[in-house]
């Protein structure tokens, strides 16, 4: 089994749990078998501590601009993304990530910024219920599917709020290392999808 490197982007006001899901969900299928398929690691756009939603302080492990190149690549949401679907040089360098990654998740409004990238032109893509209209703003040419878990075109994923980005990365473990794989870290997580 290949070890695919997994970065996950933070800012500040990002949403804890859409960045906190998906790296216990690599990290733990990481630990979970022999050799490891995953190593995680987080990149923001400078150096320094990040201030997440609500208080929680996060040492990103590098700037994107510096990060080893990512086979899988996060973006998470929250009230943060809002601040950032300005800042042309991280777009630029999610979108620089972006083609060289293997895939892309996006959880939450983290699509917003997929959208912003140039990312999301010509598919079909989700996000937390209360933004949806955002991203129909920002995303003209992309079909906004509203109720989904999670919207999988192949490369690029988004999945809706929060919590969904466990089920979109379980669902991406599933994908490039099977789903005993898949099954086994949601079983160690105690975790069970919603229906």
């Amino acid at each position: 089994m290949t070890c695919r490197t997994v970065a996950i982007l933070l800012f500040n006001e990002v949403e804890v749990l859409d960045f906190a899901g998906p790296f216990e969900v690599f990290a733990v299928a990481g630990e979970l078998h022999e050799p490891a398929p995953f190593r995680v690691y987080t990149v923001a756009a400078g150096p320094g501590p990040i201030c997440a939603r609500n208080g929680l302080s996060v040492n990103p492990d590098y700037r994107l601009s510096d990060a080893p190149r990512a086979d899988v690549l996060i973006v998470p949401g929250g009230i943060g993304t809002r601040a950032l679907l300005g800042d042309t040089d991280l777009l630029d360098g999610i979108a620089a990530a972006a083609r060289q990654a293997e895939l892309v998740l996006s959880v939450c409004s983290g699509a917003l910024l997929l959208a912003r990238a140039g990312l999301l032109a010509g598919l079909r893509a989700t996000t937390h219920h209360e933004v949806l209209d955002v991203l129909r703003e920002l995303a003209p040419a992309t079909e906004i599917v509203a109720g989904a878990r999670y919207v999988d075109n192949g490369r690029v994923i988004t999945a809706a709020g929060i919590s969904a980005g466990i089920d979109a990365s379980l669902h991406v473990v599933g994908r490039l290392c099977g789903e005993e794989v898949s099954a086994r870290t949601a079983t160690y997580m105690e975790y069970r999808s919603l229906p």
